[in-house]
């Protein structure tokens, strides 16, 4: 990833900040999701805000979304009780136990001062407010309700994170039992079984193919172990760096899909983060067009995104946005059918409340179901795997008591 310096326009007025995007081209790309129309773009030559905070703290811990969600939720409350924003920041500022962030709230506390709007100042520093966040504080800057819109910030990362931390407790037992049953099944095949083989060469008989099975995969680990090593090095690797091309992006969007069993998990979770993310902007007073456009980046699904923005122009052309995306078969009839109603009605945002509201608890219920599951399977397969070990090392043996015999 590199970072772009950008100059852009927002209606009359002129914005600068810096974008992460793999090329020239997808930092334009993201500009124009942001709804700016960019003016000049070129590489960060010199660290930006964030860059800059990183290195005066390098050993300081990174600035964490609980950190985002508690400082949202506290200067709601400042800003309600009519505390100005320059004293909410340094009282924020002085209380806050990460050192990084709090430098940078200190810095958005100077710039505010020198004159730049909050939502402005946020804008450059992207890491950690995204254009979510910055397109939300701008529209209750213009109308006057920002503590609300705070609010409702801090209600909705508050509600993802729980999400996260359900699915990360959830998973922290089965993950502790793979890598402990994972390790004995290595220390039984590169430690036991090479002393095994010892044993069955003296005995000069043809060995049960499930121990010639056995003894294979043993030698291949212990002789091969570091390309095995090097393999998931090169695998982890391409993972963190993703897809780079659309092309590549489409395909592995089309996978996740697609998947048996996680699919239809991951489809409804990001069909109820757009819906809920689209009323949050509209419950804020952001016209529809420029809240499609902030809210479609936040999904990770690139077929998803593409459909959403072919409906978006359709609307842009004046046509119905529940009708063109009723076109396409990516979305559910139930979807499309609410989105339809909540326009002709002028309640497009109950509507939309209502849909993340039924996929969030799909996906809740589902992950529940994933999780309760995902235990007894991973018994089941470590306890057949063992097992299969342990009598492929002892049939050796009971075929020489039989010969004995």
């Amino acid at each position: 990833m590199a970072i772009f310096k950008y100059k852009a326009k927002d209606g009359p007025k002129n914005i600068e900040g810096t974008v992460d995007a793999q090329s020239r081209e997808e930092a334009i790309e993201k500009i124009n999701d942001m709804g700016y129309l960019p003016v000049r773009i070129e590489a960060a030559t010199d660290s930006g805000p964030d860059k800059g905070v990183a290195s005066r703290h390098l050993f300081a811990p990174r600035v964490k979304s609980k950190d985002v969600t508690i400082f949202s939720r506290q200067l709601a409350s400042f800003v309600k009780s009519g505390v100005p924003i320059l004293r909410g920041l340094s009282i924020i500022s002085e209380q806050a136990e990460n050192p990084a962030f709090r430098a940078i709230l200190g810095e958005i506390r100077n710039e505010i001062k020198e004159g730049t709007s909050f939502s402005a100042t946020l804008r450059k520093y992207p890491k950690i407010f995204p254009p979510l966040y910055v397109a939300m504080v701008n529209s209750g800057e213009s109308s006057g309700n920002l503590h609300e819109v705070l609010l409702r910030i801090a209600n909705h990362r508050q509600k993802q994170e729980a999400i996260v931390n359900r699915v990360r407790s959830a998973l922290a037992y089965p993950a502790l039992m793979t890598l402990v049953g994972g390790g004995t099944i290595f220390f039984m095949l590169t430690f036991v079984m090479p002393r095994l083989m010892r044993i069955f060469a003296r005995m000069e008989q043809d060995l049960p193919a499930p121990t010639k099975f056995l003894l294979s995969i043993s030698s291949a680990l212990q002789h091969g172990w570091m390309w095995l090593l090097l393999g998931l090095i090169v695998v982890i690797v391409m993972v963190r760096q993703g897809a780079k091309t659309k092309a590549q992006r489409s395909f592995i969007s089309y996978l996740k899909l697609h998947m048996p069993i996680l699919g239809p998990f991951y489809y409804k979770s990001e069909l109820a983060q757009f819906s809920r993310t689209l009323e949050l902007l509209i419950n804020s007073s952001i016209p529809i067009l420029k809240a499609i456009k902030v809210a479609v980046p936040i999904l990770n699904n690139s077929v998803i995104q593409d459909e959403l923005m072919k409906s978006y122009k359709d609307l842009e052309e004046g046509s119905s946005f529940g009708k063109s995306l009723a076109q396409s078969e990516v979305f559910p009839k139930f979807m499309t059918s609410l989105i339809i109603v909540g326009e002709e009605s002028g309640r497009l945002d109950e509507a939309l409340g209502e849909i993340a509201s039924t996929y969030e608890r799909d996906t809740d219920e589902a992950i529940k179901v994933m999780t309760s599951l995902l235990e007894p399977i991973l018994i089941l397969v470590m306890g057949l795997i063992v097992g299969f070990i342990v009598v492929a090392m002892l049939l050796p043996i009971f075929e020489i008591n039989m010969m004995a015999n």
